[in-house]
């Protein structure tokens, strides 16, 4: 297996064999399309990279051979239209297999990857243009996406091509007859074209909670942190087929979809669609016989309200999840219906999965498990001491001894925002949570969630999760809001499940039940009913647009 050539060690009997054996051997100039993706197209051509479907009905099977001779050839396309080593090149491609050809060309000439989601508008998308001084956009037939793009065109002056797939269009390069009409192979750069360790070959806007999108960098040694996510927290197999559900434009992609499994051996599934119906995944599940299987809390909490009968699910072995924190109430009705518990992660996009649940360690749910190997990890509270067990702070993570493999290199033009989170070897995460006895650790909140009422410190997803458990919350944010006895109240937002209707009568009922299962100080003294939360572009909960939202109200 190709993963050998980077680990001393593979197989571990306990968590504590795997934190004193796991090291990662990192060579010069590593560069995932001709060493890992190349090399397996060498000794096993005909192993299977991807299986693609689509919700119409098509569907393609990619051999790693394939894989290479692709890449080549979109690597080709890219060196034909002038991109060279340390272009910035944004893709917008959703799910569609040619993401892959494009990241691992761009890999080859040494290009900056730059993943984008499809339901970027023109402003966002000058916005990140101008921010990268992105040089090309490569992006699937959809009329609006392409509109958005024309319409940045003038407010982007970096912006020098357009590529679309498959489409002749004026003013855009047809991507797959570009493609389709370069050599079959692309011959390595020279030496001193060729990019190194440190080059960037990795650029993503995070989803922007809080502020305007960072500019998140990683080199070329990315995709090795991501052997532990894989292997180790995924629990992919060899020769099995993992399964993601993930847009191309979020990390979580670069999580799920490419580098760690294929340095494991499996290859990777997906699922090119539109709506999300919960039970077509389960029919895709059940169809291509996937092995593995990741997806966000929000995925699980709508999967588990459809009926398992008559579906087989019987090829999967092992579910992880991350994204956000699990509602325990969802552990406990996923792991009743398929007899799966799921494993819960936790990272940024700035790195890999810094604290996850292994195979060797029981899950404890709602906690995100114990720090990865190579990752030196504590809790401490506003004057930077560790906390006790039991005691709330922010994890940090410490890097002057050694960066973990995976780290982001800081943000993109940035030096001064990389400071306020990255400085004298501690990288400050913003997120809050705790440590219990058995070195578990359990998710708080982001710093700025959480809410102090009276002295007391309250984490918005304790409060989530027991209104979770409510049959009548669909989905739910706590937040606080300014009083001036307490300091601060608890707020919820909640979205009702069908069949119930908003009133004081249900906010009433929902006040008690969180009562009755957290502590009485922690309710929600304000209930507030919605159609709909505010999310970024990625799906996560703005609960700073829920804050802002209250002070304009008042």
């Amino acid at each position: 297996m190709i993963i050998n050539k980077y680990l001393k060690q593979t197989e571990f009997g306990s968590y504590g064999e795997f934190c004193s054996g796991f090291e990662i051997d990192t060579p010069e100039n590593f560069n995932f399309a001709w060493d890992v993706v190349d090399e397996i197209a060498r000794v096993e051509p005909e192993k299977t990279a991807m299986v693609w479907c689509d919700d119409k009905g098509n569907e393609a099977v990619f051999t790693f051979a394939q894989m290479k001779y692709y890449s080549d050839k979109a690597a080709g396309f890219f060196r034909s239209a002038g991109i060279c080593k340390g272009d910035p090149v944004m893709l917008i491609l959703k799910r569609h297999y040619a993401f892959w050809f494009c990241t691992l060309a761009l890999n080859r000439i040494g290009a900056i990857t730059i993943p984008a989601t499809h339901l970027l508008s023109a402003k966002d998308i000058i916005y990140r243009n101008n921010a990268a001084g992105i040089k090309m956009i490569v992006c699937v037939p959809d009329p609006l996406v392409m509109q958005h793009i024309e319409e940045s065109e003038t407010l982007s002056p970096t912006l020098k091509l357009k590529a679309v797939i498959d489409r002749d269009s004026r003013g855009w390069l047809n991507f797959t007859r570009g493609m389709e009409e370069s050599p079959e192979e692309f011959p390595k750069p020279a030496a001193d074209e060729a990019p190194g360790n440190n080059d960037i070959m990795l650029l993503y806007f995070t989803s922007g909670t809080t502020g305007m999108p960072k500019m998140v960098t990683h080199d070329f040694t990315y995709p090795l942190g991501h052997i532990v996510t894989a292997k180790y927290w995924q629990n992919v197999q060899e020769n099995g087929l993992h399964f993601t559900i993930a847009d191309t434009g979020w990390a979580k992609s670069a999580w799920g979809k490419i580098y760690g499994q294929w340095l494991a051996g499996s290859a990777v599934m997906t699922y090119d669609y539109d709506k999300f119906v919960p039970r077509d995944i389960l029919k895709v599940i059940e169809k291509y016989k996937v092995t593995t299987f990741c997806a966000p809390p929000t995925i699980y909490r709508f999967l588990i309200k459809e009926d398992f009968d008559g579906i087989d699910l019987g090829s999967l072995k092992y579910c992880v999840v991350a994204g956000e924190p699990l509602n325990p109430e969802v552990f406990r009705i996923f792991l009743e219906k398929t007899g799966i518990p799921l494993m819960e992660g936790y990272g940024q996009t700035e790195c890999t999965v810094a604290i996850a649940t292994y195979p060797w360690m029981d899950p404890k749910p709602g906690s995100m498990g114990k720090p990865t190997p190579g990752y030196d990890i504590d809790i401490v509270d506003e004057s930077g001491n560790s906390c006790e067990v039991g005691y709330e702070g922010e994890i940090v993570i410490y890097t002057g001894k050694k960066k973990p493999s995976g780290m982001f290199r800081g943000y993109y033009r940035d030096a001064e925002l990389t400071r306020t989170v990255w400085s004298d070897g501690v990288y400050r995460t913003g997120d809050m949570a705790w440590r219990d006895e058995d070195g578990y650790y359990w998710f708080v909140g982001r710093a700025d969630d959480v809410i102090k009422s009276s002295g007391y410190r309250i984490g918005p997803f304790e409060v989530e999760s027991a209104l979770i458990e409510h049959p009548a919350v669909l989905e739910c944010a706590v937040t606080a809001v300014p009083d001036p006895d307490r300091g601060q109240i608890v707020k919820a937002t909640v979205v009702l499940a069908g069949n119930y209707e908003p009133g004081e009568e249900l906010a009433k009922i929902l006040q008690d039940h969180v009562k009755r299962v957290t502590a009485p100080y922690k309710y929600p003294r304000i209930v507030e009913f919605v159609a709909e939360l505010p999310k970024t572009i990625s799906g996560k909960i703005r609960r700073v647009q829920i804050r802002e939202n209250e002070g304009q109200a008042g």
